[in-house]
């Protein structure tokens, strides 16, 4: 069933304001899951680069960028993966998963050293 997996297209939710932000796919490519932004909402923002961001990604449109990277399926959870937050190039640690109660509801954390963020993206049909 395709609503019980990661794969697909997910509304990106600020979790610090609750503002809804992006579209981003998720796909499996050579058995890793990637995440891309396919949309942004904010039309001051869709074509802007990404200025912060380092290495293959610095200066890469923000639209079309990967942002989630090489995660592995372990149990119910992706992880030993990346997620880079292209408003401040920052890459994180990240683990993913459907929400437990709500599988229309991905938790993805990023985590930096011992501390983690927590965001709840919405799938988008």
């Amino acid at each position: 069933m395709m609503s019980q997996t990661i794969f697909g297209k997910w509304k990106t939710v600020d979790d610090e304001t609750g503002e809804e932000k992006s579209i981003v796919e998720i796909y499996q490519d050579n058995g890793k899951v990637y995440g891309k932004i396919i949309e942004i909402f904010d039309p001051t923002k869709r074509d802007l680069p990404c200025k912060s961001c380092t290495g293959e990604d610095y200066n890469k449109p923000v639209l079309g960028l990967n942002i989630i990277k090489d995660m592995e399926k372990s149990g119910d959870v992706y992880k030993k993966g990346t997620v880079t937050n292209p408003e401040d190039g920052k890459i994180y640690d990240c683990r993913i998963k459907l929400d437990d109660n709500n599988p229309n509801k991905l938790q993805l954390r990023g985590y930096v050293a011992f501390f983690y963020r927590t965001q709840y993206w919405i799938r988008e049909d």
